[in-house]
């Protein structure tokens, strides 16, 4: 697949999944890795037609749980509302990965979804 190719595939992606607002909007990057970001992990990763993009997703979702990593919670949380996932099962994703990575990386996760979706939304 071209460099030209994977941007596009990218940038669909990240429309889906941000509602069309660049990665850089999200998380300040210079330009050079926001570009690895949008041809790699969004033009070749997030690809593949035995995976659809809501599972991608919620894989996503889990894994940074897992890893506690609070600051991409947030963004990835705000992609799965916008691909239509609901609070109530990023909420059950959280309380299932507790019991796998632990209690504080589960809080970890219910913060940073409190500060993208607050729980009255």
């Amino acid at each position: 697949m071209s460099d030209t190719s994977k941007r596009d595939k990218g940038r669909e992606i990240v429309g889906k999944l941000f509602k069309d607002g660049p990665v850089g909007d999200l998380v300040p990057m210079p330009k050079r890795f926001r570009q690895f970001t949008v041809d790699h992990v969004f033009g070749d990763v997030w690809q593949g037609e035995n995976m659809e993009i809501t599972e991608r997703s919620l894989i996503t979702c889990a894994m940074l749980v897992a890893m506690n990593r609070e600051d991409e919670m947030r963004v990835h949380f705000t992609g799965a509302k916008n691909l239509g996932h609901s609070r109530e099962k990023i909420e059950e994703l959280i309380i299932h990965a507790a019991h796998y990575a632990g209690w504080p990386a589960a809080v970890s996760g219910f913060r940073a979804l409190a500060d993208v979706w607050p729980p009255e939304d």
